[in-house]
């Protein structure tokens, strides 16, 4: 069994909500949760972003401050005891690795940025679209039995194409919209829905 989990919800507060509140740009808090084109949302971060003169260092210097959630450490730590775990997300490794070297260096699977001469993001390079409901499928032809867990409308895709879909601490409207997963409102309740 492979258990696949979504980075930002489930492991780390989300990066741009943090960025938000550092730059104090209200614009920047919007994830996932509330608009689920990822194309559409990413645009318009880049847009304020160059329009506020924020670089990849910029951002880079609020994630320097993250911290995992709560508890997030312990819970991988047991979870990679009994199963193997991937960490499938939509960001990007420059935003990521110092989260991962917090959480043990976990095995992620994720996006890349393109940066200019100047510093600023350019461009987002995602390595295919619906990136975790293939990565799910890929696994299931190889003979695993998967289990996932993610918070937002980017992870319900992949939600739907494991053997069991968990949303962990969604949102009101997620929830509403998607009676069909159990959810999880804590790490505990996690593992036993992964069967620890």
């Amino acid at each position: 069994m492979i258990c696949c989990l979504d980075l930002e919800g489930v492991l780390v507060p989300e990066i741009w909500i943090a960025v938000s509140e550092r730059t104090k740009i209200p614009e920047l808090r919007l994830t996932t949760r509330d608009i689920p084109d990822y194309d559409v949302l990413m645009k318009r971060r880049l847009g304020i972003l160059k329009e506020h003169g924020i670089k990849l260092r910029d951002i880079q210097g609020v994630i320097a401050s993250i911290r995992p959630l709560g508890g997030a450490r312990a819970f991988l730590d047991r979870l990679r005891s009994k199963r193997q775990v991937i960490i499938l997300s939509d960001t990007y490794y420059e935003f990521a690795m110092p989260l991962m070297k917090q959480l043990g260096y976990p095995a992620l699977f994720c996006n890349e940025l393109e940066v200019d001469r100047k510093g600023y993001i350019a461009n987002y390079l995602l390595r295919q679209r619906s990136g975790k409901e293939k990565a799910v499928l890929a696994l299931k032809k190889m003979g695993f039995k998967v289990f996932a867990a993610g918070d937002s409308y980017n992870d319900i895709a992949m939600l739907k194409a494991a053997h069991q879909g968990i949303l962990f601490n969604p949102p009101p409207n997620i929830r509403k919209e998607h009676p069909e997963f159990q959810v999880a409102g804590n790490y505990e309740k996690l593992l036993r829905a992964f069967g620890i």
